[in-house]
């Protein structure tokens, strides 16, 4: 059963930076060659926000208010995925989730669309 754990939330002054980390148990990247991961966040009048998604072959998307300030980079000799979150603003306080899915061509902005979630990881940034 693949299991993904986030951690690297935390309180930050709205400027900051913080990397948020997905590790997944129980998935073996090499053994699933085709995925897309991505981080979510709730949203007003939505499932969800996709805040940034990474394909296996390298595709990144991101959000229009994040895009510029924060990276998907993915640790493959360790199979860990990354939020890297700069200049970050008050109005990125949410709770972030990491999701999977086995999957070939893009990654989706449905949250409907992902098999595995994370617990998600608390990110607060003060003005």
């Amino acid at each position: 059963q693949v299991q993904l754990v986030e951690s690297g939330g935390g309180s930050v002054q709205a400027g900051g930076f913080l990397r948020l980390s997905c590790a997944a148990a129980g998935y073996i990247y090499s053994s699933y060659p085709n995925y897309c991961m991505a981080w979510f966040r709730p949203a007003p009048g939505k499932e969800g926000e996709r805040v940034a998604s990474l394909t296996s072959d390298g595709k990144t998307e991101y959000a229009d208010s994040v895009k510029g300030r924060f990276t998907i980079p993915k640790d493959n000799a360790n199979d860990i995925l990354y939020l890297q979150m700069s200049s970050l603003k008050p109005d990125n306080t949410a709770m972030y989730y990491c999701a999977g899915a086995r999957a070939t061509g893009g990654c989706s902005s449905r949250v409907n669309w992902y098999d595995y979630w994370g617990q998600g990881t608390q990110v607060t940034v003060s003005s």
